[in-house]
């Protein structure tokens, strides 16, 4: 499979002319491709792209933007089978998942194709009757997107698409480990004018420096607490809009009124979805489990018994439920996580090695009981297929834990009653809550976390506000003096 490896740039694809990235299959660990990271003078020219197409996309007609960005998801959708195959062999995920990331991306620019269409602001009321009062939303103008490797396409999807649609141009920046599948979203982009959208390959320092220029109006970033700390630092300094999406330490939570076999089963395959899902590399897996003692081993022995029929293997087999992990050091991380709590007493009941693998970054799904509450495995987030699972007294004690790590992502529950529900739904501190139906995303629904979690959010009307500045309009259409001005002395107080 040929892979592009030029960056886009004001509408030209050019090759990176500092220093080389070597791109692995985690799959075969061997080298795909070597692509050229972006020198300082090529991310300059990409800003600089933007800031000259911004004018003409600002002020094109909505509708306009609008059709365009649906050109972009009928792209991706002819292109699915390409990008998904692409997405599979340099990233790991199993091909079937990024077929439906590519479906997922699509439905996105549907979304702000039409929302951004819908509404530039709104009329309030006047002061006076003679006068007109208008909230305006502008675009922000030029706009950084640093995204992540675990979800390359979509991520950046829901950046880009919001920030189009609001009148904004864009520069992305791809993972160092997953650039080829952005880079290859460049023939999508060919009903947009030139500069509109521009994407750039490098390392930390390729972000830094796209965070930290004077011409780049919002960074929109998924990334790491570290991560997203040094952006907004950066952004800070010269007082520039930023976005953070920073990751999770997820809970899910299975009350004991599911206690009958198949709602146990039901509960342990959703658990082992939202826990294993990208070999559970996804901000918002599920990565502490907490179970009324009541159903405790029952749940635990549905769950062990699901994950060790999952098949591990090749990811572009259909048959395969996971596929490696995105790099070795990624892979060290976990077992090194896992192997922490294990010498502080935690056990291992399935999963933990190679899954009988030769070769590739795999790590066997992992159940993990007896976990310290002070361990890393139950407080920083973990981004593996591991699943600890602790019992719990009562529904008291569940919502205190969930809610006691300084992340706030997301969280799911099990229950079948109202009032559980309802009190989970407002007791616990996280930006969505999921009611036994894990992870499931909704274009609609805004996304973004509380706490160390992050700051804004994505999708729904909220990810395009994100994107746009507010301006009140105040318009007197009498031309005429006000009783209120200078002098003071003319100034009747009756």
């Amino acid at each position: 499979m040929e892979a592009g490896t030029e960056l886009l740039i004001g509408g030209e694809l050019l090759a990176g002319d500092g220093a080389p990235i070597e791109v692995e299959n985690p799959y075969s660990e061997e080298t795909l491709a070597s692509v050229g990271s972006a020198a300082p003078e090529q991310l300059d020219a990409a800003i600089g792209a933007a800031r000259g197409a911004w004018k003409a996309w600002a002020t094109m007609p909505a509708g306009e933007r609008g059709e365009l960005l649906h050109e972009v998801a009928r792209s991706l959708r002819e292109r699915q089978d390409e990008l998904a195959a692409l997405m599979t062999v340099e990233g790991g995920k199993p091909r079937v998942e990024n077929r439906d990331e590519i479906e997922w991306c699509a439905a996105c620019f549907d979304y702000y194709a039409e929302i951004g269409r819908d509404s530039a602001g709104r009329v309030i009321p006047p002061i006076e009757s003679t006068q007109l009062a208008m909230v305006v939303k502008d675009p922000l103008g030029v706009v950084g997107c640093i995204v992540p490797w675990n979800y390359p396409l979509l991520l950046l999807s829901w950046k880009l698409a919001p920030a189009l649609a609001a009148g904004n141009t864009t520069v992305a920046k791809p993972s160092e480990l997953t650039p080829l599948s952005t880079l290859a979203l460049a023939p999508t982009f060919e009903a947009l004018p030139a500069g509109v959208v521009n994407i750039l390959v490098g390392g930390g320092g390729t972000g830094a420096a796209l965070a930290a220029h004077e011409d780049v109006d919002c960074v929109a970033i998924t990334g790491s607490v570290a991560t997203g700390k040094s952006v907004a630092l950066a952004c800070a300094e010269r007082v520039a809009r930023v976005n953070l999406e920073m990751g999770g330490k997820d809970p899910f939570i299975v009350c004991g009124d599911i206690d009958s076999a198949e709602q146990l089963e039901i509960a342990a395959r959703g658990g082992a979805w939202a826990a294993y899902l990208n070999a559970g590399q996804v901000c918002t897996s599920a990565e502490r489990f907490y179970v009324q003692q009541d159903i405790y081993d029952d749940y635990v022995a549905a769950f062990v018994e699901h994950t060790r029929g999952l098949v591990l293997g090749d990811p572009m087999e259909p048959t395969t439920d996971l596929g490696p992990m995105v790099s070795g050091p990624q892979r060290e991380k976990v077992v090194a996580q896992v192997g922490a709590a294990v010498e502080a007493g935690a056990e291992i009941l399935v999963g933990g090695d190679s899954g009988g693998q030769q070769r590739g970054h795999f790590y066997a799904p992992a159940v993990v009981t007896g976990a310290p509450a002070e361990t890393d495995l139950l407080r920083e987030e973990t981004f593996g297929p591991v699943a600890p699972i602790v019992p719990v007294k009562g529904l008291d004690e569940a919502i205190e834990l969930a809610n006691g790590t300084r992340f706030g992502l997301g969280a799911n529950v099990y229950t079948r009653d109202l009032a559980t529900a309802v009190r989970c739904m407002r007791e616990l501190r996280a930006g969505t809550v999921w009611i036994n139906d894990p992870l499931t995303d909704n274009d609609a629904g805004p996304f973004g976390g509380f706490k160390q979690s992050g700051l804004g959010r994505e999708l729904g009307r909220e990810g395009l506000e994100a994107f746009q500045e507010t301006k009140h309009v105040h318009m007197e259409t009498a031309i005429e003096r006000k009783e209120w001005w200078y002098p003071y002395s003319e100034y009747s107080e009756s």
